[in-house]
């Protein structure tokens, strides 16, 4: 007898190749993530708007929804656009009417400030001489007025050119998300196989929720940390205290150094302004709002929302910087964060369709018991229907000597095995 032949291994299904496999899955994945980010910086300049619109749709969905019941969708989309822009218009209004009406006091703070630094840097211990702090002073000057900075005036207005532009087209993407959001989505979802249609619109419901939740949680807390910073700043008497409080309210997009930065400005405008006694009352009061928002304010208002280990958002806001500067930095975590909820919302999926599919099976085993018993009748009723052929047969034929004649249904070999072994089948899958 000769050895069977053996099959060549596959290498490919060894210890190793599923490594090599999971490293070329890997490396296939980051170089799909290089390219997206690499269009996304090259069309910095119409993706951002999206993503902005994108993430205040999400926001202000619900009002639209809820004024979609008594109203047209359309209507009810432009209703809260122009809600946004009076807010938004007001309060621009009243920031500006403060920066003007106080501007001059700032000014005059800011030079005695500057006096009295000079003079701590002349006669402190650093012990810098008149003469070189004369020449800091006349270089920054000589920087402030060279042309440098008359380049930087033209940087500055093409760049203007470019938010208008970004702007115009994030109103116009936003009313097209809020008019016809669900639209836009069944449109990408019809694309798919119908099999996918749930996993679509899982991700889709719970990446909408994170990122609303996280606008409004965020906006929520920031009017919170603006509202109780604005008043303090205003009873110590630091000027340009409403405008501080905006700048509070927009820093808190971008979490952990945003308070901070915000914090460090209110204090340094209350050094220049008022001196290091109320420059260090704002800082108590920079240090006890931070602590209430993020012990007491976050938890109640957002929840778990935001559910991303510091480190990683620390490392969404470096890379959100480096790609994009201080929009990337705001963008960079609600997004990291929506990223997950799919992950999350795709394993969920999955997990529904096994779900389902066992209950499927569950509820069609019945089914196929008839029809195991339905084939189990008819094959013994044909069985029966030979059996009583090959007996007439026999009826015809003389008898064997010294013996009887026998059904020939006894005689076919293994039929009434066959139909001991049905029966007990069936037995044991109905007690199944």
């Amino acid at each position: 007898m000769t050895p069977p032949s053996r099959r060549p291994k596959d290498r490919w299904h060894d210890s190793f190749g599923g490594v090599a496999t999971r490293c070329a899955q890997v490396l296939l994945v980051l170089a799909v993530v290089v390219i997206v980010a690499y269009l996304g910086v090259t069309l910095k300049l119409v993706v951002v708007p999206v993503l902005i619109a994108v993430l205040i749709a999400a926001a202000a969905s619900p009002l639209v929804s809820l004024l979609a019941r008594r109203l047209p969708r359309s209507l009810a989309a432009g209703i809260t656009m122009l809600l946004g822009i009076v807010v938004l218009g007001g309060v621009g209004f009243l920031v500006a009417n403060a920066v003007a009406d106080q501007w001059g006091q700032l000014r005059e703070g800011a030079v005695e400030g500057f006096q009295q630094l000079t003079d701590l840097v002349e006669s402190g211990p650093f012990g810098l001489p008149a003469t070189d702090m004369d020449e800091i002073v006349s270089q920054l000057e000589g920087a402030l007025q060279g042309s440098a900075v008359q380049s930087g005036a033209l940087t500055g207005a093409a760049a203007v050119a470019q938010i208008a532009t970004g702007v115009l087209l994030a109103v116009v993407v936003l009313f097209f998300l809020l008019k016809d959001g669900r639209v836009i989505w069944t449109f990408f979802r019809d694309q798919l196989p119908e099999r996918e249609h749930h996993r679509f619109d899982l991700v889709g419901t719970r990446s909408a929720a994170v990122m609303g939740g996280y606008v409004r949680g965020t906006a929520a807390v920031a009017s919170v940390d603006a509202v109780l910073i604005g008043i303090g700043l205003t009873i110590v008497g630091v000027p340009l205290a409403l405008p501080l409080a905006l700048l509070t309210f927009v820093a808190a997009f971008v979490p952990v150094i945003g308070a901070v930065a915000a914090g460090v400005v209110a204090v340094l405008i209350a050094l220049v302004s008022n001196g290091p006694v109320d420059a260090l009352i704002v800082l108590v009061i920079v240090i006890v709002v931070q602590q209430l928002e993020g012990n007491v304010l976050q938890p109640i208002l957002m929840g778990h929302t935001l559910s991303l280990h510091p480190l990683v958002i620390l490392l969404a806001l470096t890379a959100g910087s480096i790609v994009a500067g201080v929009i990337g930095a705001v963008l960079a975590v609600p997004f990291a964060a929506v990223a997950w909820a799919a992950v999350q919302a795709s394993r969920q999926a999955h997990r529904d369709e096994e779900e389902w599919e066992a209950e499927r099976v569950r509820h069609a085993e019945p089914a196929v018991v008839a029809a195991d018993a339905a084939s189990a009748a008819a094959d013994a009723a044909s069985s029966a229907a030979a059996a009583a052929a090959a007996s007439a047969d026999d009826g015809q034929r003389p008898a064997p000597r010294g013996g009887s004649v026998r059904s020939s249904a006894y005689q076919e070999p293994g039929l009434r095995e066959r139909a001991t072994s049905v029966v007990k089948g069936l037995g044991r899958r109905r007690k199944g």
